[in-house]
Formats: C-alpha cells, structure tokens, sequence
C-alpha cells in the first residue's frame, strides 16, 4: 500500500475528485492547510495598509491505495489539478506498512 498526499489549490478540489471518482477512490482525508514554496506569496491592500501573505492556503488530500493503482491515480490528481501555473503544489508517496479497520479488525488492503 502506498500513501499519496497531495497539496493542491483549494478550487481544483471538484475536479481531483471527480477524477479519483472515475477509478473508483471512494476513501480520502482533505486537510486545509497554509504553506510557501516557489510562489512566495503575495501583497495585498487592505484599508489602504499594504500586506504580504507568504502562507499560501491549499488542501492536502490523503489517500492510501494498492501499489497497482498508485501511478493511476497520481497521474489523475496531477492532471485534475493543473492550471499551468506556480502554485498548482506537489505530490507526495510513502510506503505503508499496514491499515486496521477499528470497526471490523480488517488488515491491510481489506481495511483500504
């Protein structure tokens, strides 16, 4: 099992997701999150005050699938959340060791 954790734009969530529904992804974490890279932020006026936000908002979507389908489905949030621009994010893989379904005691992919 592979978790894949991507950090996206919050208005391309729609679209990652009506991506992952095409193959089938019914279980994820969405997380609001705050965080800088290469896009560095931006300034902005407010009442006449000028400011620098350099904490970006995004979403970081979690997700653990069968190893078969990792390059699947990473191509899919890939494409889903493109815009062509700095800040589309970044996509993340780590190995997992195993999942437990508290409701049943089901192990490993069967808990996915």
């Amino acid at each position: 099992m592979v978790k894949i954790e991507a950090v996206i734009r919050p208005q391309r969530l729609d679209e990652v997701k009506a991506s992952l529904d095409d193959f089938g992804v019914t279980g994820m974490t969405v997380t609001e999150v705050r965080g800088a890279g290469k896009q560095k932020g931006y300034t902005q006026h407010y009442r006449g005050a000028e400011y620098t936000v350099n904490l970006i908002q995004k979403l970081k979507l979690e997700i653990v699938v069968n190893e078969a389908d990792v390059d699947r489905i990473v191509e899919a949030i890939a494409s889903a959340a493109r815009t062509g621009e700095i800040g589309d994010g970044k996509i993340f893989l780590s190995p997992v060791l195993d999942a437990i379904r508290i409701r049943t005691g089901e192990r490993g992919g069967e808990a996915v």
